[in-house]
C-alpha cells in the first residue's frame, strides 16, 4: 500500500493516507514535479504510461510523484528519477505551490507541489511501468504545443507552464 503525507496549506504534515483514497476525497498532500534540462537548455519530457491510475498517455515534466511518510521531498525526487526515468543529477527546488484539479476515472489532484530544477544530457532508461515514451523539446517548441495541443499534457504540467513559466524556464530561455 501507498501512502502519501496529508498536509496543511502551509505544507505542515497532519497525517498520512493511502494514496488511491486520497485522490478520491481530494485530500491536500504533498507532491512534487522535476523539470530536468540538457545543454541546449531543451526540456525532458516524459509520456506517462496509458494504463496508470490517472492521465495515462499524457506528456508530462520528467519525473513527478508523491514522497512516503518519513522521506524527505529532495530524497523522494531522486528517488523517482531513478525508478522512472533510470538516471539521478542534481536538482534544485525552484518553488511550490497549491493546486486541486479533477483528473480523469473519477480522482482529483489537491497537491502542495515542490517544482525542482536539474541538468542531465543522457536518454533515459525507461521504466515502461511508468513511462511510455521520452524526448527533449525546446521551450520556443513546447510553449506553441501547449498553445496549439494542451489536451496531450497533464493538467499539473500545464498549471506550471501557465502560471509560472519564468520562475522555472527563465535561466534556460
Amino acid at each position: 500500500m501507498e501512502l502519501v503525507i496529508l498536509v496543511d496549506e502551509n505544507d505542515n504534515e497532519i497525517g498520512s493516507m493511502e494514496k488511491m483514497q486520497a485522490h478520491v476525497e481530494a485530500r491536500l498532500h504533498r507532491a512534487f514535479s522535476v523539470f530536468i534540462f540538457n545543454t541546449d537548455k531543451e526540456l525532458m519530457l516524459h509520456k506517462r504510461a496509458s494504463h496508470k491510475y490517472h492521465s495515462g498517455g499524457l506528456w508530462t515534466n520528467t519525473c513527478c510523484s508523491h514522497p512516503a511518510p518519513g522521506e524527505s521531498t529532495i530524497e523522494a525526487a531522486h528517488r523517482r528519477l531513478v525508478e522512472e526515468m533510470g538516471f539521478d543529477c542534481k536538482i534544485t527546488e525552484k518553488l511550490s505551490f497549491l493546486y486541486c484539479r479533477k483528473l480523469d476515472k473519477g480522482l482529483t489532484e489537491n497537491e502542495l507541489d515542490h517544482v525542482f530544477t536539474g541538468d542531465y544530457n543522457k536518454p533515459p532508461i525507461l521504466n515502461q511501468n511508468e513511462v511510455e515514451d521520452w524526448k527533449f523539446i525546446s521551450l520556443k517548441d513546447l510553449k506553441q504545443s501547449l498553445k496549439d495541443e494542451p489536451d496531450l499534457y497533464t493538467e499539473w504540467f500545464r498549471i506550471i507552464c501557465d502560471d509560472h513559466w519564468q520562475e522555472i524556464f527563465n535561466e534556460y530561455l
